[in-house]
């Protein structure tokens, strides 16, 4: 929570004796107030029990070694960089932590049950393949074109040359989509007419994420992915669902068979699943299946080996705890005489009664999370005191299976309070907050300034204190940017934190944070062109709606433009209006009082709106014509900002 304004004033009181010293432990090290917090969260936790691990291990085929490389070059998987995973956990890693991180680093091709496959580790998620009559039926083709591609190949030099006959994206997060184009092409799909099977809402929900809020979305999935970190043990260890993301070349393809009823029975290649929707838990759109002939129940990401997110760190539409509880009794109940289990990420349960535990665990914590919040929440406890309130039972919170390696405990009540009543916490002191800057300043003048701060900081790094420490620090950063010995002091509660964290993104963050209170931001954000073949399949709707959302609205001021946008190859037509500083479109019949029509194809327009491609270089192209004012144009289209995808996130001078 926010120091009250007695506490501030009562810093400036400390005795500050010795606190010019630097912190006596090297950046790098855990202190011993580090110790002592992993050693209580561990309290309890068999860690010696090696059940996951045969678990893990069994069924490997082969194992992959190399790399696989992005289109520029970039190493987008590294098979061999978390082989330090192994034997007895190091100082600045939580053992419970990397307890799961050895169990994620069995990667391989691996036999779940006969007709079964699993691809683990050539991305965040898993590959699945199961053997039809004819070929192979692919479950959730991984993040990019790359991986999936070299997933697919090393599956066939160990199994056989067999074709893809039907593929099926069990949700519309990038992870189990954006691999499709290198398993298949959209030319081969129609030729071979290759089933794509989807639950409803599928292409909506998969579109518009990764549109709409994807410049933000992106950026902030580096510090939970960590994808700048160096794997090692003061680094990158794990995501909690995989080893790391591929941030390479995301394409999708529309679905062809949709799921829309809620249990739906389907016979793919010779193989009959029976699928169940499941909307509005882990993801809008999903769907779960069994294949009741070989006893196998696909749990899609209802289900993984970590206590989930109800709210992505990256940022997310919140997710419905029970909503979520009940589709795991669902799962209870038709599971009938399932043997195996297998999820889209992590490693697989074997035993019906084994199963029944893991479902049931599932459903309690997320149940149990969902019930005490809002108990709490009617008694009035505020999201911050509720997170610091809440504990699971000992039967919960000693199963490895629901451990906050990926969500974590008080981050997912707030998002359960931020569904019913939203962020707001109901007093008015912050219905209306200064801007964070302001607020730091006049914090920081309160304390003394800059230097009072950071004494003040020091005597409590010493005490181990290091989330005071990060809020104190916060408030001297944004104050002064620039503040070399300020930044210093916070990189290094934040790595403290992060060694403590026994969630992976949890410490992903904290540790990007180090980094880049050290280092800066980075220089690029994701690349725009690896989004180019799934912004190829987006409807135009949704460009349209990223347009009006990177309007500058200040700079829009009485413009009252129209424009008619024709394209060319898909014979679409809209027309395009500023209106009171808004940008509206609709679909229909060019305008004849606009001030310009631009006729292109869609493929140049995505070209366009990504950056891929600079409008006046696309002037002279046969795939674009401008009638009526092309200055009119050029003035419009520079109102639409490009997000630059590398914003700060620590550090940052924002007013």
């Amino acid at each position: 929570m926010r120091p009250t304004f007695y506490t501030l004033i009562a810093l400036t009181l400390v005795s500050l004796a010795g606190c010019d010293k630097p912190p006596s432990v090297a950046s790098g090290e855990a202190t011993p107030a580090t110790a002592a917090v992993i050693e209580a969260s561990i309290k309890g936790l068999d860690l010696n029990d090696t059940r996951d691990l045969e678990d893990a291990q069994r069924g490997l085929i082969a194992r992959p070694t190399g790399q696989i490389l992005g289109s520029d070059g970039s190493v987008l998987i590294d098979f061999d960089a978390f082989r330090f995973v192994e034997g007895k956990a190091p100082a600045t890693v939580n053992p419970s932590l990397w307890r799961h991180a050895m169990l994620n680093a069995q990667i391989g091709l691996f036999k779940v049950t006969d007709g079964i496959y699993q691809l683990r580790g050539f991305d965040i998620a898993n590959m699945t393949l199961i053997e039809g009559q004819t070929g192979w039926i692919v479950v959730d083709p991984l993040t990019s074109k790359e991986t999936a591609a070299a997933a697919l190949a090393f599956a066939r030099e160990q199994l056989g040359d067999k074709p893809v006959t039907a593929i099926i994206f069990t949700h519309d997060h990038a992870d189990h989509f954006g691999g499709v184009l290198g398993i298949t092409s959209v030319a081969e799909v129609a030729e071979r007419k290759i089933p794509v099977v989807a639950p409803v809402g599928f292409m909506e929900e998969a579109t518009s994420e990764n549109v709409l809020a994807g410049p933000a979305m992106s950026r902030r999935s580096m510090y939970q992915f960590g994808k700048n970190l160096t794997p090692g043990a003061t680094g990158m260890v794990d995501t909690g669902l995989g080893k790391n993301v591929a941030y390479g070349s995301i394409g999708i393809l529309p679905p062809t068979q949709i799921i829309d009823q809620p249990t739906q029975e389907l016979v793919i290649d010779g193989v009959t699943f029976v699928f169940h929707n499941i909307p509005g838990a882990e993801a809008p759109a999903e769907l779960t299946f069994s294949i009741p002939e070989r006893k196998a129940y696909g749990g899609a990401e209802l289900l993984a080996q970590t206590m989930h997110n109800l709210l992505p760190i990256r940022g997310a539409k919140v997710r419905d705890a029970l909503l979520w509880s009940d589709y795991a009794q669902a799962a209870l109940d038709d599971l009938g005489d399932t043997e195996v289990y297998f999820g889209q990420h992590n490693w697989p349960v074997w035993g019906n009664e084994r199963i029944r535990e893991f479902i049931t665990q599932h459903r309690d914590i997320y149940k149990y999370m969902h019930d005490q919040t809002v108990r709490l929440m009617n008694a009035g406890y505020t999201p911050d005191e509720i997170a610091e309130k809440i504990q699971l039972p000992d039967s919960l919170a000693s199963y490895f299976g629901t451990r906050g390696y990926y969500g974590d405990l008080r981050h997912n009540v707030k998002a359960i309070y931020q569904m019913y009543l939203g962020a707001y916490d109901g007093n008015p002191a912050h219905l209306n907050p200064l801007p964070p800057r302001e607020s730091a300043r006049r914090y920081v003048e309160l304390m003394g300034g800059s230097a009072k701060v950071l004494e003040a900081a020091r005597v409590a790094y010493d005490k181990g204190e290091y989330r005071w420490v990060a809020e104190l620090l916060d408030q001297a950063v944004l104050d002064q940017p620039d503040d070399k010995a300020a930044k210093e002091l916070l990189a290094r509660a934040y790595e403290q934190l992060g060694y403590q964290s026994e969630s992976a993104t949890w410490r992903n963050s904290y540790l990007t944070a180090a980094q880049e209170l050290r280092n800066g931001p980075p220089e690029k954000g994701v690349r725009r062109s690896d989004l180019i073949e799934l912004m190829k399949q987006t409807p135009t709707e949704r460009f349209l709606e990223a347009m009006a959302a990177s309007l500058d609205g200040p700079a829009a001021d009485g413009k009252n433009w129209t424009f008619n946008l024709q394209l060319t190859d898909t014979k679409e037509s809209f027309v395009l209006w500023i209106e009171n500083a808004v940008l509206h479109y609709r679909r229909g019949a060019p305008a004849s009082n606009a001030n310009a029509t631009l006729s292109v194809t869609k493929d140049l327009f995505v070209q366009l709106l990504s950056g891929t491609a600079g409008f006046k270089d696309a002037l002279t192209s046969k795939d674009l014509k401008v009638d009526g004012s092309t200055v009119d144009l050029v003035r419009f289209l520079g109102l639409l900002e490009k997000a630059p995808g590398n914003f700060a996130i620590v550090a940052q001078a924002r007013d």
